[in-house]
């Protein structure tokens, strides 16, 4: 199971970075748009960590479920920010740097927030 956690692991950070990297590489253009890498980035990063609690759930390391629930709330607004506006031709600097702020954050969390007593 942990070759899985693994391969998972990796997945979700290849989707972060497609994400981060879609946004990053439209800094300074004028216009931003959702770009189908983010798209496909975000979309990965959300399954994969979906996958990566119930691989960790059934091991027998404890799981921080705040830390997933956090993780989980910040995916889910992405990844409905990101779908909502794929078809726009263009999206406001605000969407934009918000969702470089979560998705930034979210990474955080998840280098943060490594151990199961951190919020306690």
């Amino acid at each position: 199971m942990d070759v899985v956690r693994q391969i998972l692991l990796i997945l979700h950070i290849l989707g972060f970075a497609a994400l981060i990297g879609g946004l990053l590489v439209q800094a300074r253009e004028p216009e931003k748009r959702i770009l189908p890498v983010m798209r496909d980035g975000v979309g990965t990063a959300f399954v994969t960590g979906v996958l990566l609690v119930g691989v960790l759930e059934s091991g027998d390391d404890p799981v921080n479920h705040t830390k997933v629930g956090i993780k989980l709330l910040i995916g889910l607004v992405l990844l409905v920010l990101v779908m909502a506006n794929m078809r726009k031709e263009r999206i406001p600097q605000g969407l934009w740097a918000g969702l470089l702020g979560l998705a930034v954050v979210n990474v955080g969390v998840a280098v943060l927030v490594s151990s199961a007593h951190a919020f306690s």
